[in-house]
């Protein structure tokens, strides 16, 4: 499924995939994947994301 919040937050923040990777020591790819819903990240990575982008776990991977 994809998580098309995650985007949304990504681009209010007005982040890049590949800054958004960075800033959380992943790839540009990684992150696509995970918008893309082609990749589940791990709790840490989600905490990570959630950090950069200041959401909630809630706000951003569950419904």
């Amino acid at each position: 499924m994809k998580n098309l919040k995650l985007k949304a937050a990504r681009a209010g923040k007005d982040l890049s995939q590949e800054e958004l990777a960075k800033a959380v020591g992943v790839s540009r790819q990684t992150i696509n994947a995970i918008e893309k819903g082609d990749y589940n990240p791990t709790i840490n990575l989600c905490i990570s994301i959630c950090k950069v982008l200041d959401k909630t776990l809630d706000e951003l991977f569950w419904d």
